[in-house]
This record gives C-alpha cells, structure tokens and sequence, in this order.
C-alpha cells in the first residue's frame, strides 16, 4: 500500500479533499446568494475565509516546527492588521494554538520525540493556570484599564528578551544539555524517556532536573497564556530547557502536547463571554489541523540546531510586540506602523537564515 493512505499522511489527504470541498461549496453558494444592501459581497467573504486558511495553515507549520502554538503569531496578526475585538481575537488564539497542539500531538507521540510522562505532569499546572489567566483576561476587559495590562505585556517582554539572549549565547548546551544527575521528582516518578533521533542516527537518553521549579514556572506560563490568548509555546520550550534541562527538540514536542492539552480549558472563559465566533474560527481550525499535521513530521526529521534559530526569531518578534504595545498603551511611543512591524519581521528572519545557514555550514 502506497504510504500517502497510511497515518498521519491519509489523515492529512482526507482533511485537504474536506477543506477543498467546503470551499468549493462555499463559493457556489455566496456567488449565487445576492447581497443585501449595504452587506459585504459573497465573493469578498469566500475570499477572507480562503485567505485565512492559507495563513493559518503556513502559521500552524512554522508554529509546530518551533514547538510555540500557533496563537503566539495569530493573535498579533488579527490584533495588528484587522478591526476585530481584543476579546475575540484572543479567544481564537486558544483555539488555534490548541488545534495546532492537538494534531500534532499523534506524530511526536508516536515517535517517542515527545515525553508523555513529563507531559502529563506539566499538563496539571499548565491547565489550572490557563484558565485563572483566561477567568483574569475577562476580568480585565470588565473592570480595569490599561495599564495593569501593559505592565504584564512589558514583564513578559523583558522575560522573552532575556531568554533570547540565553538561546543565541547558549549554543550547544541549549540543543543537548548535559544533566548529569536527575532529581528527586524526575527518579521517583521516572519521568526520563529515550528517543531515537534520526539526525544524529542514534538513541538519546537525557537527563531531568529541578522539576519542581519547572511545575511553578509552568503554571506562570500558563497564566499568561490563558490571559493573552496566545498560547506558551514561545515560554514553555525555553522553561523546559532552562529550568529542566530538556533538549531543545524534546521541549518543542513536549509543548505542542501540553498546548494541546492546556488550552482546551482555558477557551472556556472566552466561550461563556461569546468571544468565539464560529464563522471566524473555522477556517482558522481547519487550516491548524493540516499545518500541524505537517509541522509534526518535518519537527520529527529537522536538526535541533534549526528549532533553536527559529526559536530565537519567532521570539524577537513576539519580545518586540509586547514591548512596543506596552509602551503605546502608557502613551509613551506612537504604535508601530504595519511597514515597521514587517520590517522588524524581515530583519528578524533575514538574521534566523544566515544563522542557521552559517552553523550548518560548519557542521559540514
């Protein structure tokens, strides 16, 4: 049998033949509805829906591979580029950092790149913090101003900021830390788990500790999660490898998982609050389940090296957002025009390649 109708491949062909067939539907019904008066055309609707599915699938690709959600690049999208609610945009962020998690959770489980075991036991912190975060997200929209929220996005900022200069100055230890002695928590609920890792063509077995730190710094992670809507990958793959020790591919895979799991119960806040709009959140799934799916695989085969580079640019962007809306909000900067959001964007990616290129060039 051909592998294209074997998992995860047939699970993918069967989401693309629906989605091809949804949109194909779609069209046929909007160009035959006529427009109300001072309604928005069919054909305009059809064409945002195609569009955000195209985005969400290249966002849910790249998010996978970096192991950070894909919420932490689509709420800034919706906030930065259309009119929509702050609310609403934030409560399909869960939605989609969580579908991204979900779909491409089957493969790095599969392949044992995933610790389960760890998993699971980061899911009870995660979880329980993202949705006090979300229940505090609609506490703010009801009762207080801008500014505690500006403080928050300005700590979170300063924290990327420093863990990006841990990431590029890092190196090596960053990809495969060496643990020599695991901790108390790590032995007692045998938490380590080997993998095969095809880019070094040999099984690894790594080394967990101080576990308990890593418990606490999950559930402020997940707090921030649930309140900015954007998922944690961007922090909890960096946790991981700071606190615990985790290798940088483990933790990537290990948050997809987590995100997937934690953030399913944070949507509910934003849900009770009727910030989830189906028509504007099903494009945006339907595009998380073949990116993630996607993502998975290439995540499975792709050097650590390249994870670690991608890392540090997805996160400069975000460090750059939550710093520039602080300061906006406290009426310290004008906000960023689009044109500098993307310029910022294209130097960011520009220093990821030539990095990426130029390590391994050496390993060569």
């Amino acid at each position: 049998m051909s592998k294209w109708l074997k998992p995860p491949w047939l699970e993918l062909n069967i989401m693309l033949l629906f989605a091809v067939v949804t949109y194909l539907v779609i069209f046929i019904v909007v160009t035959a509805t006529p427009t109300p008066e001072g309604g928005m055309a069919g054909g305009v609707i059809w064409g945002w829906l195609v569009g955000f599915f195209i985005i969400s699938t290249i966002i849910a690709l790249v998010a996978t591979v970096g192991g950070i959600g894909g919420g932490v690049l689509f709420t800034p999208f919706i906030l930065a580029f259309t009119p929509i609610d702050s609310l609403i945009a934030r409560g399909t962020g869960l939605i989609v950092a969580m579908f991204s998690g979900l779909m491409a959770t089957g493969p790095v489980c599969r392949t044992g790149l995933a610790n389960v075991k760890m998993c699971i036991f980061l899911c009870v912190a995660f979880g329980v913090s993202c949705f006090g975060g979300a229940m505090g997200a609609v506490a703010v929209a009801e009762h207080l101003g801008e500014f505690g929220e500006a403080a928050v996005r300005m700590l979170l900022g300063l924290v990327i900021g420093g863990l990006i200069l841990y990431f590029i100055f890092g190196g090596k230890k960053i990809e495969w830390p060496d643990v020599k002695v695991s901790d108390k928590i790590t032995r007692t609920l045998d938490l380590r788990q080997p993998f095969y890792e095809p880019s070094l063509k040999k099984v690894v077995d790594y080394g967990l500790t101080r576990m308990g730190w890593l418990f606490f710094g999950i559930m402020f992670v997940g707090t921030g999660s649930g309140f900015f809507g954007m998922g944690a990958g961007w922090a909890i793959v960096p946790f991981q490898n700071v606190i615990a020790g985790t290798p940088i591919k483990v933790a990537a895979a290990n948050s997809v998982v987590l995100l997937g799991m934690g953030d399913c119960v944070a949507v509910w806040p934003y849900f009770m609050m009727g910030a989830l709009v189906p028509i504007l959140a099903a494009p945006w799934l339907a595009g998380q389940v073949v990116g993630g799916l996607l993502g998975a695989l290439v995540l499975v085969q792709i050097k650590a090296g390249f994870v670690r580079w991608l890392l540090i640019g997805l996160m400069g962007f975000s460090c750059w957002g939550l710093i520039t809306r602080a300061l906006s909000m406290w009426n310290v900067i004008e906000r960023p025009p689009h044109w500098m959001n993307g310029l910022v964007l294209l130097i960011l990616l520009s220093f990821v390649m030539v990095n990426i290129v130029r390590e391994f060039r050496n390993n060569d």
